[in-house]
């Protein structure tokens, strides 16, 4: 899978490092660079890429996570992967909050980060699992479950099968593979689904399918 990504950290190095890093990866090419927030916004809009590589903390001004509900809002293209030190649950669901389809701590391997880049560019998420678990236990649980049962009851049986296939991170092809019809088909089901839940896009809809799992026995 080739795609096109831009890189936002303000440290120089970590830039040159990222850039190095992703262009020795097949099908990948940094097609630009942002050092804040403000100027990532820019470039997302000029360049259309197909993932910005978001750290969350920029100095001053915007920070990844405004960065990147405004490049979800004026490049809707474009997803969103975190690339950040901090490990602490309320970034997670920050971040998902503000559209990003991804989340990678900066002590990732290069097989992992490029692992990841793939996954979104595939339209999966990439979220350790560990953190996911732990941010969403973060809200009140009983009352967050009561919703997001009412609000997956609005689905009809083939749109919740589809999206218990995106939350198990299957890509369109895949789904269509699994249940034997048309990749357009999942798609159109899977725009409804993402209306009819009230959610920004498939990740959060996949994370709150997930939360309304049972636990594993």
């Amino acid at each position: 899978m080739s795609g096109r990504v831009l890189i936002v950290d303000d440290h120089p190095l970590a830039r040159e490092g990222l850039r190095a890093m992703l262009n020795r990866a097949d099908g990948l090419e940094v097609v630009g660079e942002a050092s804040s927030g403000e100027e990532a916004v820019s470039l997302a809009v000029a360049l259309t890429p197909d993932i910005v590589l978001m750290d969350i903390r920029l100095g001053a001004g915007m920070d990844g996570l405004a960065a990147a509900a405004a490049i979800r809002t004026e490049v809707p293209a474009s997803r969103v992967l975190m690339l950040t030190l901090h490990d602490a649950p309320e970034y997670v669901r920050a971040a998902l909050a503000a559209g990003a389809t991804g989340y990678v701590l900066k002590d990732a391997s290069a097989d992992e980060l490029v692992a990841a880049v793939r996954q979104v560019l595939e339209g999966r998420t990439a979220l350790p699992l560990a953190l996911l678990n732990q941010a969403l236990a973060m809200a009140p649980a009983s009352r967050r479950i009561e919703d997001d049962i009412s609000r997956l009851d609005r689905l009809t049986p083939r749109e919740r099968q589809v999206l218990d296939q995106v939350a198990d991170g299957l890509t369109n092809k895949a789904i269509a593979r699994q249940l034997d019809i048309s990749p357009g088909t999942v798609k159109a089901h899977v725009e409804r689904v993402i209306a009819k839940l009230g959610v920004a896009d498939r990740t959060q809809a996949a994370v709150l399918a997930t939360r309304t799992r049972p636990p594993a026995p």
